[in-house]
């Protein structure tokens, strides 16, 4: 690591005194810190601390004539390895996710050619706040690290997750960062997510609560390992991946097409919640399904089981395949019994019974002809990993 550097933006926040371990551990490593500070972070910590320990100028200001004479924001946020964000406040955070630039932190994160890795420290409510986790949820969609924040007893007295990780978790993620993983360079990984939406008529449809993401999340790992991906996905609300090549479908026919269509590809993942039926006419004007005499009815037809399709092909049979099956009860016998009927080489199974479909966490089980193994409950960006790790050992 004696090439390496990071520029470190420390923001406001009683955890910003970890960042001076920080940088006196990463240089142990022998990584070079260059060091912003904005102006609520130094109510925390003093430049002159910063300084000796990085043995660097510390930059504070946007407006500094001298710096900005040799146009400084723009050589900071560049001549560098890896950007680190830690601690991040939200404010940092949504400033990054909406393209706002009004001091040298968020001006250097919005002129960076390099990766942005996040450490969010706040407090619990904020952590969990809606436009926090859409802040998060875009950070990571436009290709940054963002970890997770630990859990614990907070200075504000609550208790919950939001606190920074410890230093040495942090020491791990950025070296890591700064030693990328490209163990699936030259692959083609084809992944579906999200629902499929099938029509009744104009206006109604039958779908499900699948919102994507974590299917969005194993998009983004497998590209971060160098992969070329093929995300096919149903109507979602959330941004896809940058890097990945996405294929927008509403029905299950379609994602089938589009998924035959994508082959060949090194491996399939079936995250996709593909609706079983469909209606068999679907109307071309609006139903009217209230205020007659008799009761409803309709016909249905059964959809393609895109998963079964692909593993069962005679040609272009992608070489690892992998299903997903969500359960609400016995969840290993039915993705045994799955992985049985369906012919795929993978089972990754998950208990949906509660917040899991449209949630922010996940837990998995993995069945494979030779066993099973469970995940830790973890974020679903960090079941992705989980995830993307064991493809990359299996396609290796």
């Amino acid at each position: 690591m004696s090439d390496r550097s990071i520029l470190l933006i420390i923001t406001g926040g009683v955890a910003a005194f970890k960042s001076l371990e920080l940088i006196r551990e990463l240089g142990r490593a022998g990584v070079r810190s260059r060091v912003i500070l904005t102006k609520a972070a130094q109510e925390f910590v003093t430049p002159l601390s910063v300084s000796a320990l990085s043995g660097e100028k510390c930059f504070t200001e946007l407006f500094d004539l001298d710096d900005e004479a040799e146009m400084g924001h723009i050589e900071l946020s560049r001549s560098t390895d890896l950007v680190v964000v830690c601690p991040a406040s939200a404010d940092i955070m949504g400033k990054a996710a909406n393209g706002l630039a009004n001091d040298l932190a968020s001006t250097a994160l919005l002129a960076t050619d390099k990766r942005v890795l996040y450490a969010p420290a706040m407090n619990v409510r904020m952590w969990d706040h809606p436009a926090v986790k859409r802040n998060v949820e875009t950070l990571r969609a436009d290709g940054s690290i963002v970890l997770e924040p630990d859990e614990g007893l907070m200075a504000c007295g609550e208790f919950g997750p939001g606190r920074l990780p410890e230093v040495a978790r942090l020491k791990e993620e950025i070296l890591a960062a700064l030693s990328p993983d490209r163990s699936l360079e030259g692959k083609h990984i084809l992944v579906t997510a999200g629902p499929t939406r099938e029509p009744i008529d104009p206006v109604r449809y039958i779908s499900n609560h699948s919102s994507g993401r974590q299917g969005y999340a194993i998009a983004a790992s497998l590209r971060d390992r160098g992969a070329k991906v093929t995300l096919v996905s149903g109507p979602v609300s959330i941004q896809p991946p940058e890097g990945v090549e996405l294929k927008k479908v509403e029905t299950a026919l379609e994602m089938l097409n589009a998924v035959e269509t994508a082959l060949p590809a090194d491996a399939f993942i079936s995250v996709a919640a593909v609706a079983d039926w469909r209606p068999a006419t679907a109307s071309d004007t609006k139903l009217k399904l209230k205020g007659g005499d008799e009761p409803v009815s309709m016909t249905f037809a059964e959809n393609p089981d895109i998963l079964k399709t692909i593993s069962n092909l005679a040609e272009n049979r992608p070489g690892l395949v992998i299903g997903f099956a969500a359960e609400t009860n016995d969840v290993a016998a039915h993705a045994q019994g799955k992985l049985q009927r369906k012919g795929c080489d993978w089972i990754v199974a998950n208990d949906v019974s509660g917040d899991v479909m449209g949630g922010e966490n996940n837990e998995v089980s993995l069945f494979t002809k030779d066993g099973m193994e469970a995940s830790p409950r973890m974020s679903k960006a960090q079941i992705a990993d989980w995830i993307a790790a064991r493809i990359a050992k299996a396609l290796s």
